[in-house]
């Protein structure tokens, strides 16, 4: 219960951090969605072994950290969850890859070592800029932007639909575990043997919401498809922001500052 109270408090914090009153959080949505894409793009591009070449693409997310005024600590907080899996995901890499790439002195390192790392770093990055988007921008002025790309209304309303419901999930699940706790006051966590019939319960009570919500919906207008009150204009600042951050993917990537620094080893 109290797990899924924390999850709460920090969507709810999520949500907090998108409306502040910063200069990056007023950037133009579709402005941060670009950059956002094409930074993953860029880094998700370099080869297993060059290792090197994606350490300076942390320039990004410091900078937004700074200008978003976000704790580092908050977002690695927020993705506790996520990470250990993408380093689960490289963790068998040295034991497939021998090849010798590096020596320091008489140690080698191996090209599974170099691959697991590069892994994890562009798992990571990946996911702290997919953060700061978020973060910054809130899911409603997210689908603002794709709604500008003219991707299909359905999608976006699925988007945004699925990122509210599952708020409405947690709040129901805490409140049926809430119920057995009071009921089961002794116990550390949940009986097996009712397992089966609390996801039942929460199933029907998140299904019975969810109705209430969709009625409501249609009642103040609802036909299919979110009209979004929060439009916005692109600004020279916006699009010099833009040019900048995209001005400087490209030199990063095209520079391979990789294979300089491998070459010193």
């Amino acid at each position: 219960m109290g797990k899924i109270s924390s999850a709460l408090y920090e969507i709810h914090e999520l949500d907090e951090m998108a409306e502040k009153n910063t200069r990056l959080n007023e950037v133009h949505p579709l402005v941060k969605l670009t950059i956002t894409v094409v930074y993953i793009t860029c880094v998700v591009s370099f080869h297993k072994y060059n290792l090197f070449g994606l350490l300076p693409f942390l320039l990004y997310p410091l900078v937004v950290f700074n200008l978003a005024e976000i704790s580092i600590k908050s977002c690695f907080k927020k993705l506790r969850v996520v990470l250990p899996l993408i380093c689960f995901i490289g963790l068998f890499n040295p034991f497939f890859d021998h090849i010798p790439l590096y020596r320091i002195g008489s140690l080698v390192i191996s090209g599974g070592m170099i691959s697991m790392l590069t892994l994890i770093i562009k798992g990571t990055f990946a996911l702290v800029a997919s953060f700061l988007l978020i973060a910054t921008t809130g899911i409603e002025r997210i689908c603002y932007a794709l709604k500008l790309l003219r991707l299909p209304s359905i999608i976006v309303t699925q988007i945004l639909l699925t990122y509210r419901y599952i708020t409405l999930l947690l709040k129901e699940a805490n409140a049926v575990f809430q119920a057995y706790s009071l009921r089961a006051p002794n116990e550390k966590g949940v009986r097996y043997k009712v397992w089966g019939s609390l996801l039942g319960q929460l199933l029907f009570r998140s299904i019975d919401r969810a109705g209430n919500l969709y009625d409501s919906m249609l009642l103040r207008g609802f036909t299919g498809e979110f009209y979004y009150a929060r439009t916005q204009k692109s600004s020279g600042t916006d699009y010099g922001y833009l040019f900048l951050w995209l001005g400087i993917f490209l030199a990063l990537r095209l520079l391979n500052i990789g294979a300089y620094v491998s070459l010193l080893w």
